[in-house]
């Protein structure tokens, strides 16, 4: 049987450029409330690419809260008003790996730290791929995604690393060894890119 945890009273503790902090007075089922700190997140999508020597694209990014570089796969925000999930996967492997998809499915849905964060990710599979010319791709300027470039590992190597420690971000441990399970499946059985999003944040 599900309980009913009503939110009784919600402040903004916190609104900065990425998230922002909100406190809730939460109604509990056997009576009182509690205070829930909860940190606001738009979402993010994340992009398996697998071109087709079976090689996933990764980048190395800078993350400050671990003060280093971390290889990861392509990702981003959900920050742009309007823009579909899929879409906004589409560019940032556009943005981020200079690299463009004929094929898209839904690998899996994440939800980050739900202990504490209302943040959801969803992880993408990209095929067919095709590499942007240099000319045409786009130019970060002013944060860590300028120095960013694309790397090709073997997914082999890739569900190795996040085996052994060498891949550590878990949306991109997730996104290896979903792909790495759908390679196994023959790439059949996949959810559409545009498959409902119910936990998605409003």
């Amino acid at each position: 049987m599900a309980h009913s945890f009503d939110v009784v009273r919600s402040d903004v503790v916190y609104r900065g450029k990425l998230f922002g902090l909100r406190r809730d007075e939460v109604a509990m089922p056997g009576g009182g409330t509690a205070v829930r700190e909860v940190l606001m997140h738009p979402g993010a999508v994340v992009i398996a690419a697998v071109d087709e020597h079976d090689r996933i694209g990764v980048v190395r990014q800078y993350r400050h809260p671990l003060h280093r570089e971390l290889w990861e796969i392509p990702a981003g925000l959900l920050d742009v008003d309007g823009e579909p999930p899929w879409e906004a996967a589409r560019r940032e492997l556009f943005e981020e790996a200079g690299t463009r998809a004929a094929t898209w499915h839904t690998l899996v849905d994440l939800a980050s730290s739900p202990g504490i964060s209302e943040e959801v990710q969803r992880v993408y599979l990209a095929r067919d791929l095709t590499t942007v010319p240099q000319a045409d791709r786009y130019v970060a300027h002013g944060d860590e995604e300028a120095e960013m470039a694309i790397d090709w590992i073997a997914l082999d190597d890739a569900v190795a690393r996040a085996m052994n420690g060498g891949l550590e971000n878990a949306a991109t441990v997730a996104g290896v060894l979903a792909a790495d399970r759908a390679r196994q499946a023959g790439w059949t059985g996949l959810r559409p890119a545009d498959a409902p999003w119910p936990a998605r944040p409003h």
